[in-house]
C-alpha cells in the first residue's frame, strides 16, 4: 500500500488549493479514506473523511470550506480547500484504513508522506 500526496504550497488568505493523493496497492473503493493535518507543536487533527459505507465527515473548523472527494477510476483522493485561513497552515496527510473506527477515532493504518500547506 502506498499513498502519495501532492498539491500543497504557499498561498494567501482567501485563496484555494486542491490536494491529491494517489493510491497504489489497493483500491479506494474498498478502504475508508481521510485527510489529517498537523501543525508544528500541535496535535494532529482529522480534517475530512470519506468512508465507503456512510456520509462524509468534516472537522468543524473546515466544514463549508473544504470538500473531500475521490475518483475510483484514477484511484485518487482529493481535498478541495477554499477560503484558506492562516490557521489552516499544516502538513496534510492522506490516510487509509479498512476500519472507519481506526481511521477516524484511533490510528489509521496507512499514511502518506504529507504535503505542506502554508497560508499567510
Amino acid at each position: 500500500v502506498q499513498l502519495v500526496e501532492s498539491g500543497g504550497g504557499s498561498v494567501e488568505s482567501g485563496e484555494s488549493l486542491t490536494l491529491s493523493c494517489a493510491a497504489s496497492g489497493f483500491t479506494l473503493a474498498s478502504y475508508h479514506m481521510a485527510w489529517f493535518r498537523q501543525a508544528p507543536g500541535e496535535e494532529r487533527e482529522g480534517v475530512a473523511a470519506i468512508p465507503n459505507d456512510r456520509d462524509t465527515t468534516y472537522a468543524n473548523s473546515v466544514r463549508g470550506r473544504f470538500t473531500i472527494s475521490k475518483d475510483i477510476a484514477k484511484n485518487t483522493l482529493y481535498l478541495h480547500m477554499n477560503n484558506l485561513k492562516p490557521e489552516d497552515t499544516a502538513m496534510y496527510y492522506c490516510v487509509a484504513d479498512s476500519s472507519f473506527l481506526k481511521l477516524w477515532f484511533q490510528n489509521p493504518t496507512y499514511w502518506g508522506q504529507g504535503t505542506q500547506v502554508t497560508v499567510s
